[in-house]
């Protein structure tokens, strides 16, 4: 029996996913510099960062949703995690591998 091999966009939504968790975490550290300790700048520029991996996490899921026909149910769930505490790893390993 042999199992399909991931096409590119899947390997790549994959580790997206998994960058996209790691900066939500490291946001989460700088919010507490920010309002903890009175740092803002690393906030500022981990917030951009985590921004755009954001934006490129949904990306991805749109381009799984219309182009390769994945169910809206699970492109919402992938969605979703995005907002949760190690919610894209959770994707990540439950509905990308």
């Amino acid at each position: 029996m042999t199992t399909a091999t991931p096409s590119k966009a899947l390997k790549q939504f994959r580790i997206m996913a998994i960058a996209e968790g790691f900066s939500w975490l490291a946001l989460l550290v700088t919010m507490y510099l920010k309002y903890g300790l009175d740092m803002p700048e690393p906030n500022k520029l981990v917030g951009y960062i985590h921004g755009f991996l954001f934006l490129i996490y949904c990306f991805y899921i749109a381009y799984f949703l219309f182009e390769e026909k994945w169910k809206f149910g699970k492109c919402l769930v992938l969605f979703l995690t995005a907002f949760l505490p190690f919610g894209t790893f959770w994707a990540e390993r439950k509905y990308l591998r």
